[in-house]
């Protein structure tokens, strides 16, 4: 980063104050941009440049590892909340009968409560005119209140077999129970049929339900009741064993002996009298407050429990019809707070994801609405542009000579390329290469081509912006092109891109950037990036009149609107989103021209992709920020902030931070149900952009052979792109002060396809300085 005195220089050289650097200086600087320097001073900068490497190593770790935690996250919460849900690692199988030889006849002919906790199992009945009322399933949300509440009003207790799903998500209504004196037994966590599990299973169960209710209601309890399970003279080879070895794990076993059939929904008469035992004897009668509509029960509760008491009945819990000690232990210690973290994080799980719903259909909408919009406005333009006897404005055509400015920072292996390509331009141009302190010949190279009309204008090291900033001062025409020092024009791009300056509102005007290196995987993808995610875009852009980038590849301004907003400024790493906002905001128009294509050297590994798309990102946030107040002020300011902003925010920077839910939802779908609901969904977007893209290739001319990569794209690079984003969000939400990253050239796009680089001096404006000695 140049010190801010060279920065404020550049600066002024741009409003056409004087330069501080000669157009070709000795070409002893040429390697460093480091006229005369010590080697001690150079040496002592590397020492400090490594030290503030050191320093940033750490923080640089955490922002990549930030992303990916939180992506993570975000997964675990929906695992969690799937599997209290019942829809991660739920079993809805059942056992058919089987026979009951192994099972003691006792047991068989016993009563309703089995204890299996000694060395001989036995069976406990309830006394008469007691009945032990109990609630499986539960609670529920609706029904458990309203059944506690018809309890309360008739002062009577029950006994609520509970499920750790529905306890670790209602953990309220648990303490609710215990708090009105009512009695708590396990029903296992997920309710599954124990009969067909292993020990491993039941432990899980058991611990995970136990767990839910310490956490809802700080005790642990000594009842249970298996899933599925009924009288005790049901009992069978495949369940008793299951009972024994509840027994030894410290557990009463509770059947019952009335089953009210509540789950059928027979009518309010019917389930009271299936609910009623006989001439008085005591009972253990079996309901349910949840799994479905329990209106039934809860009316004829209301008439069960005053007409059974008229009868002599009394209402009690299960260890006092018993006369026993109760099975309520308090939790204390690391128990009861590994509990309570259990049921804050099912707590989080539901709200988090009912935020991550919330944010699905966010992104569904917006992903629709983009492609909608994209499809709707780039026919407009299209139609718009290609209708026969189309100029763009009453000063057509531009025939006046322009300048292409190339910033250049170590671009020997992609220069000579760019020159050339610029030399067979049909348009009549200068050309400024801004040498940006290369160290690795750049200027030089340039040098030893001795074309006539090129110029090379050198300076330290101060960053692209500075570097374009310098070449808006050497130059010598009042528009302006400026380009990548790894681009290559066609004979007629500069040509194309500077016709729309026939309108005179027209400030500034971005070009076609196309990917010249689609030969490889990662480049097809980002060939299909630029078709679609970026020209398609730019169409829609130019319709709204809030078109956000001048891509750095190819784009041609007015050096007017330049000069009016104080030229290129490094306040952001996007510095050419910085600019075209600023243009928008100073009342110019700024367009698309299809037409004007450049081909550019697209990164050829994942790490230089991740280094380019982090800039880009940050750098647009950055811009997003620095132009805030447009959305609060007046004229083409004030417009440009109320449409474009808002729409830049939504579609570049909110949309691809949502983006990730799909594919979590995606994963969680295909892995927990319901899968081929998930897969249609997914074909059916992808169907969506597919056809958005095709659309995108024809009109921009494009081999549809490309987009067979397209579901491998939407798999891989899309979830890279994520990561991207949610590091650059971390590095502003952390304040962080990201660098300009320079991506490593190839030299991969000699010209444009199709054709051979250029050997010959094409037409360039007579009477300019070369590099030649």
């Amino acid at each position: 980063m140049a010190p801010r005195s060279s920065r404020r220089s550049a600066r002024r050289a741009a409003v056409g104050q004087p330069a501080h650097a000669s157009s070709s200086p000795p070409r002893s600087s040429a390697q460093g941009g480091e006229p005369g320097g010590s080697r001690r001073r150079r040496s002592g900068r590397r020492s400090a440049s490594r030290q503030a490497r050191g320093r940033r190593l750490i923080p640089l770790r955490l922002r990549h590892l930030l992303p990916l935690v939180v992506l993570a996250a975000m997964m675990a919460m929906l695992m969690l909340r799937g599997y209290v849900h019942s829809e991660i690692l739920a079993d809805y199988r059942i056992r058919s009968e089987a026979a009951a030889d192994t099972v003691p006849q006792k047991i068989l002919d016993g009563g309703p409560v089995v204890d299996t906790r000694g060395a001989t199992p036995t069976s406990l009945d309830v006394p008469d005119h007691r009945i032990v009322l109990t609630f499986d399933d539960g609670p529920d949300p609706k029904w458990t209140p309203e059944v506690l509440d018809v309890l309360k009003k008739h002062r009577a207790h029950a006994v609520f077999f509970i499920t750790g799903t529905m306890a670790s998500r209602y953990p309220d209504l648990v303490r609710r129970m215990v708090d009105e004196g009512h009695e708590i037994g396990l029903h296992t966590f997920n309710h599954p049929d124990l009969s067909l599990q292993s020990k491993k299973r039941i432990d899980w169960e058991l611990t995970q339900n136990q767990l839910a209710l310490a956490g809802a209601a700080g005790i642990r309890t000594s009842l249970f009741r298996p899933p599925y399970s009924s009288s005790a003279d049901a009992l069978d080879n495949a369940s008793w064993p299951v009972t024994q070895y509840v027994g030894t794990r410290g557990y009463l076993t509770v059947f019952t002996t009335a089953d009210s059939e509540d789950w059928r929904r027979p009518g309010v008469a019917e389930i009271i009298r299936n609910a009623t035992p006989e001439k008085g004897k005591g009972a253990i009668v079996l309901m349910h407050d949840s799994g479905g509509d329990r209106s039934q029960t809860v009316e004829a509760l209301d008439t069960y429990l005053p007409q059974l008491k008229a009868q002599g009945y009394r209402f009690e819990n299960l260890t006092g019809a018993l006369k026993a000690p109760s099975a309520h232990t308090e939790v204390t210690g690391a128990e009861l707070w590994k509990g309570k973290a259990w049921v804050f994080l099912v707590a989080a799980s539901d709200d988090i994801t009912a935020v991550l719903v919330v944010g699905l259909a966010a992104i569904g909408f917006l992903v629709f609405a983009r492609f909608g919009l994209m499809l709707l406005l780039s026919a407009m333009h299209t139609r718009r542009t290609r209708k026969r006897g189309f100029v763009w404005g009453p000063d057509a055509p531009v025939t006046e000579p322009v300048s292409v400015l190339v910033p250049a920072y170590n671009e020997a292996k992609c220069i000579e390329n760019t020159v050339r390509s610029l030399m067979s331009s049909e348009h009549p141009i200068e050309i400024l290469v801004i040498d940006d302190g290369s160290s690795d010949g750049t200027a030089r190279i340039v040098e030893d081509l001795a074309l006539p009309g090129v110029r090379v204008v050198r300076q330290l090291n101060a960053g692209k912006p500075a570097a374009l900033n310098r070449g808006i001062a050497n130059a010598r025409h009042d528009i302006i092109v400026m380009m990548d020092g790894d681009t290559v024009f066609e004979p007629s791009t500069v040509g194309e891109l500077v016709q729309p300056f026939a309108d005179p509102q027209v400030g500034a005007v971005a070009g076609n950037a196309k990917v010249g290196n689609k030969n490889t995987l990662i480049g097809a993808w980002q060939h299909i990036e630029y078709v679609m995610g970026f020209n398609l875009d730019r169409r829609m852009y130019d319709v709204l009149r809030c078109m956000p980038t001048i891509p750095g590849a190819v784009g041609a301004f007015r050096r007017t609107a330049l000069n009016r907003v104080g030229g290129m400024s490094d306040d952001t790493l996007a510095e050419d989103t910085d600019i075209t906002m600023a243009i928008h905001r100073d009342g110019w128009k700024v367009v698309y021209a299809e037409k004007a294509r450049a081909w550019t050297e697209a990164p050829e590994s994942v790490q230089q992709l991740w280094s380019q798309r982090y800039r880009w990102c940050y750098g647009t946030m950055q811009a997003i920020w620095k132009h805030r107040r447009a959305l609060v002020e007046r004229g083409p300011s004030g417009r440009f902030g109320r449409v474009g902003l808002p729409l830049v925010s939504l579609f570049m920077v909110v949309a691809p931070l949502l983006a990730p839910l799909i594919d979590l939802f995606l994963i969680y779908g295909l892995l927990f149900g319901p899968t081929g609901k998930t897969i249609a969904a997914w074909f059916g977007v992808l169907a969506v952009q597919a056809g958005c893209a095709a659309y995108a290739f024809v009109l921009d001319r494009e081999r549809l052979t490309p987009l067979i990569s397209l579901p491998l794209q939407q798999l891989l690079y899309r979830q890279l792109m994520y990561i991207v984003l949610l590091q650059s969000w971390i590095t502003a939400l952390t304040g962080g002060r990201l660098r300009w990253q320079k991506l490593r050239r190839m030299g991969q796009v000699a010209a444009p396809p199709g054709e051979s680089a250029p050997a010959e001096p094409g037409r360039a404006t007579a009477g300019v300085d070369g590099g030649a000695p």
